[in-house]
């Protein structure tokens, strides 16, 4: 087994750690010991939380593209215990899934379990049951980098929900679930679990995504990225013994572009020289982690998402964020504020650009936006 990737960063959880770790100059220095003295007090109460792992192995698991895996393997991580009702419903299950090139421990983050899941928080791990997978691709779940390399079967997104609702149901004897929540690529599950599956939820929290076909300039830089790392000569068709890195530079700077947040990294990076450093640490950190197979299947696992028809056979009680600064679902499409309507208890925040705002990563600091996600938990509360 590849055990290159599981249990490092992700992108978009490295960025916001690096970004959250870097010193600003002049006054925002104390501002910034601040800031790690509240992370190091909600980084201890993540580590009382003792989650627990373990595998679900699916037999014969068949793939939308017609291949099929004898052992599919799916990791995940859970906290706390599930709770049933008299008639044997679980009532206290939460869901959270992960963005691309993530895995499940991503929201084991100071700044987001310590923020949710901690003593007297919202989703405080000793009433509520909370299961965090780790996609097919990704994390310790199984992914092309464990030997099949371009023999892997293309997964796409409809494969994912598949394999997230066996985790849930047949792996950890859950049936029903009171919130599933979900960032950017979560983001979009979330969408199709509330489609696929409209009884098994009370409440949906879609974080960071849009509910159409992703087109666009969305599209267009998921196909320079994905081109970038095939147009590699040392990509030999995926079956490398070293990393492209030529084409793995071009695709995670394509990432950052759309990840980013330029008024928060003109704050902390204020001068060419600190500029500089950043780039070299994020690409120098995410080289030594990325695997070219992996990522290439990640982002192509996206091709045929399009939940936009079925928005209206909705039941669940749905909060929908997301960030003004996000570049990956711009406001100015106004494509959620339409979307939304069609959801029957769908509720839609744009949150305002502010210097807590870190533009896509936005969706994993739920200090912003948590009060909301309380708001759902009281609406959809039956």
């Amino acid at each position: 087994m590849n055990r290159k990737t599981p249990f490092l960063l992700p992108a978009m959880a490295l960025f916001l750690a690096l970004s959250a770790t870097a010193q600003p100059a002049g006054p925002a220095r104390q501002a910034g010991s601040a800031r790690q003295a509240r992370l190091r007090k909600l980084g201890a109460i993540v580590g009382s939380l003792h989650p627990q792992e373990g595998n679900y192995i699916v037999r014969n698991f068949h793939f939308q593209d017609g291949q099929t895996m004898a052992a599919l393997r799916l990791h995940y991580t859970t906290l706390g215990r599930p709770r049933r009702n008299a008639r044997g419903r679980v009532t206290n299950a939460v869901l959270f899934l992960h963005g691309t090139g993530g895995s499940g421990r991503q929201f084991l983050s100071p700044q987001f379990a310590g923020v949710l899941f901690g003593p007297g928080e919202l989703l405080d791990a000793r009433r509520y049951f909370i299961i965090l997978p780790d996609d097919i691709g990704h994390g310790l779940s199984s992914k092309p980098s464990d030997g099949l390399r371009m023999k892997f079967p293309h997964y796409d997104y409809a494969d994912m929900v598949r394999a997230e609702h066996l985790v849930v149901t047949r792996g950890l004897d859950v049936n029903h679930l009171r919130l599933i929540g979900g960032t950017s690529m979560g983001c979009m599950h979330t969408w199709m679990w509330a489609e696929d599956y409209p009884n098994f939820m009370d409440a949906a929290l879609p974080l960071a995504c849009l509910p159409i076909q992703i087109s666009g300039r969305n599209r267009i830089i998921r196909r320079m990225l994905m081109d970038d790392i095939r147009d590699d000569p040392a990509w030999e068709n995926g079956y490398y013994t070293t990393e492209p890195k030529c084409g793995l530079r071009g695709a995670l700077g394509l990432l950052f572009f759309l990840i980013s947040s330029p008024l928060h990294e003109q704050k902390l990076y204020p001068t060419q020289a600190s500029a500089d450093r950043f780039a070299e640490h994020f690409l120098k950190t995410e080289l030594a982690r990325v695997d070219a197979d992996d990522m290439l299947y990640q982002w192509d696992s996206s091709r045929d998402y399009d939940p936009s028809a079925r928005l209206g056979q909705i039941k669940a009680w749905v909060m929908y964020i997301n960030s003004a600064d996000d570049q990956v679902n711009p406001p100015e499409l106004g494509i959620a504020q339409r979307e939304i309507r069609k959801v029957k208890h769908g509720t839609f925040v744009l949150l305002p650009i502010t210097s807590r705002t870190r533009g896509h990563g936005t969706h994993s600091l739920p200090a912003i936006w948590k009060q909301y996600l309380a708001k759902l938990l009281a609406e959809s509360r039956h």
